[in-house]
């Protein structure tokens, strides 16, 4: 899933930006979602603050309430992932974001070739994303881009012959084996069970007298054998 983050106190502008970002995206058949905002407020912060997977931000510069720059601070405090772009109008604050070093792809004025700009922006923005570590799938003609620092675990269901991969905020069903995954992470995670795939970086406790596994986000799964405790970090 893709999220792109738009905030601009113009309505024409924000409308410009998403029907962009709905051209390329119904293209390549990629998941995504359009969060649209006029101004810095409760909802977009709850936003920075949320866990979402690949995240990417159109920021204006200069709201009535507040700076896109503060903004871009705020959320590079927990996420150096994100993609950051910067909109304004105000073409001579480009040396400002450079010397803020707050890594931003790009800087786009609303008056010099806007939406050629911004088609660019979001091409770049998600060759980007397909080059961090994550599993791409293709999957029923979806496709999945999910990052292998959001997984929790993976487990296999023998009656529907599927995958489902447990991530800190989602469910993904598909139809690929253990095996082919564990591939697709180049081999990262670490097998708890023959039907089970897990993310050590991911954990907190393994609690092997009651054969369960304790993650960061409070989930818990009971898939731990005796026959792959060895295979698992020592953190019980």
């Amino acid at each position: 899933m893709i999220n792109f983050i738009v905030v601009d106190d113009f309505k024409e502008i924000t409308k410009k930006v998403e029907n962009i970002i709905n051209k390329i995206m119904m293209n390549n058949k990629l998941e995504y979602k359009t969060h649209i905002f006029s101004d810095y407020n409760s909802e977009f912060k709850r936003l920075v603050d949320e866990q979402l997977p690949n995240k990417i931000y159109f920021l204006d510069i200069e709201t009535q309430s507040a700076s896109g720059i503060d903004m871009a601070r705020l959320i590079r405090k927990n996420d150096l992932d994100s993609v950051i772009i910067f909109i304004t109008a105000h073409e001579e604050l480009s040396s400002i974001i450079i010397k803020e070093q707050l890594m931003a792809l790009t800087f786009i004025c609303k008056f010099d070739n806007f939406e050629t700009k911004v088609k660019e922006a979001i091409m770049k923005s998600l060759s980007y994303i397909g080059k961090k570590r994550v599993i791409k799938i293709i999957d029923n003609n979806a496709i999945y881009i999910i990052p292998i620092k959001d997984i929790l675990y993976i487990t296999h269901d023998n009656i529907e012959r599927k995958c489902l991969i447990k991530t800190i905020n989602s469910v993904y069903k598909v139809g690929k084996t253990l095996a082919d995954l564990n591939e697709m992470a180049g081999g990262s995670l670490v097998y708890s069970h023959r039907a089970c795939l897990i993310n050590e970086d991911r954990v907190v406790k393994i609690d092997k007298k009651n054969k369960s596994i304790l993650f960061d986000n409070g989930d818990t799964s009971y898939l731990v054998s005796d026959n792959y405790k060895k295979g698992v970090s020592q953190k019980c």
